[in-house]
């Protein structure tokens, strides 16, 4: 009879199937004085505490976070380099509101206009990057709303690279924390660039309006916003113990109201909630027999890191759970999905993901597949 080996020791899941623990209380979390919120555990996806986190609203110069996705996309595609040097159009240096004072027909390196779009938040460095990358602004917003698509983040659109008022450029809280752990992710060697206080450019000497970069030395970037339209905004990003929050607060009172509803959430988070990763990605969890193969079992297991955010203090009391077929009948092709791991806390679904064959599962010769025919007819039969 042909049989499943179970592989998985110990339970030591990629934003999943997640359902509200009601079993297992917690505080509720603290009231927020903004529009909008929502608190994001960075390796699972997990969201912590939330209060319309799909509503559209003007994004302000948070919108340079997607400016900085598509520069950061370019230079990894190896499509734009750091050294590159950019001529500075009229538009660009007329463009207002915040600046890092760059020059009409001057050459600015790319680095630079990097560092004054998102530490001196630079409207004029954006809009000079874009026109260097795509040969407009237009085109280059473009590409912005092409990547927010690819990132799942359906409820928002942009029509600048600045967040100057539109009527028609929004974002939602939600989307800013997907784009944020998109960029932490995707990009590890740029990201830092959030983290830095000051720039100086053309002798101007420039401080990060993130104040919570001096407050707590866990946050390590991201970005404000400001208009009349949008209030203060702010997005930001603390790890503390290995386990990392994104917070985005739209829509305050002042720039103090936005540090302090942000280090509110952020505080709630850590002291609430733990991450684990319960499994690494592509390592054999599960050997299965197959019917009809060249070999007698395939190798089983996740495409990626399993990743799970629960209240704290509950570790043990998770429990994983295998569901695969009965029978698995050669040809089986690598990447397929054969089944699934489900983890639940105290009887309650947290997290659910798929289990794929690491290997490709060949057919055996006419011997082994006629046999195997037979035994699997009795083996159906019982």
């Amino acid at each position: 009879m042909k049989k499943i080996i179970y592989i998985i020791s110990s339970l030591c899941l990629h934003t999943l199937l997640y359902a509200q623990s009601t079993i297992n209380a917690i505080p509720q979390a603290p009231n927020i004085s903004a529009n909008s919120y929502v608190l994001m555990d960075f390796h699972s996806g997990r969201i912590l505490a939330e209060n319309n986190q799909d509503m559209a609203v003007d994004p302000a110069s948070i919108t340079k976070m997607m400016t900085a996705y598509v520069v950061f996309s370019e230079l990894k595609a190896g499509t734009l380099s750091l050294s590159d040097q950019v001529t500075v159009s009229e538009k660009a240096w007329r463009t207002g509101g915040s600046k890092m004072f760059i020059e009409v027909d001057k050459q600015v390196s790319v680095e630079d206009l990097i560092y004054g779009m998102i530490i001196q938040s630079g409207n004029d460095a954006c809009v000079a990057l874009a026109e260097h990358i795509a040969g407009s602004e237009e085109v280059f917003v473009n590409m912005m709303n092409q990547h927010a698509v690819s990132l799942g983040m359906a409820d928002s659109h942009f029509v600048n690279t600045t967040g100057l008022p539109s009527d028609e450029h929004k974002v939602t809280a939600n989307d800013v924390a997907k784009l944020g752990r998109a960029i932490i992710h995707q990009f590890p060697e740029w990201y830092p660039i959030f983290a830095e206080k000051e720039f100086t450019f053309n002798k101007i000497k420039q401080h990060n309006r993130n104040t919570l970069l001096w407050k707590d030395p866990s946050v390590d970037g991201f970005k404000t916003g400001h208009t009349e339209a949008a209030g203060y905004c702010l997005a930001a990003s603390a790890v503390r113990n290995g386990m990392r929050l994104i917070s985005v607060v739209m829509g305050t009172e002042s720039e103090k109201a936005r540090a302090d509803e942000t280090q509110k959430l952020i505080n709630y988070g850590f002291r609430f909630f733990e991450t684990h990763k319960l499994f690494n990605g592509s390592d054999e969890r599960i050997k299965a027999e197959i019917w009809k193969g060249e070999k007698e079992n395939v190798s089983i297991g996740l495409k990626e890191d399993l990743f799970i955010t629960i209240p704290k203090g509950q570790y043990e009391n998770l429990q994983a759970h295998v569901n695969l077929p009965s029978t698995l009948t050669a040809p089986i092709p690598k990447n397929t999905q054969l089944g699934n791991i489900s983890v639940k806390l105290n009887d309650e679904l947290v997290a659910e993901v798929p289990l794929v064959s690491l290997e490709e599962a060949v057919s055996g010769g006419w011997w082994t597949r006629t046999i195997d025919g037979i035994g699997l007819w009795f083996a159906e039969d019982d």
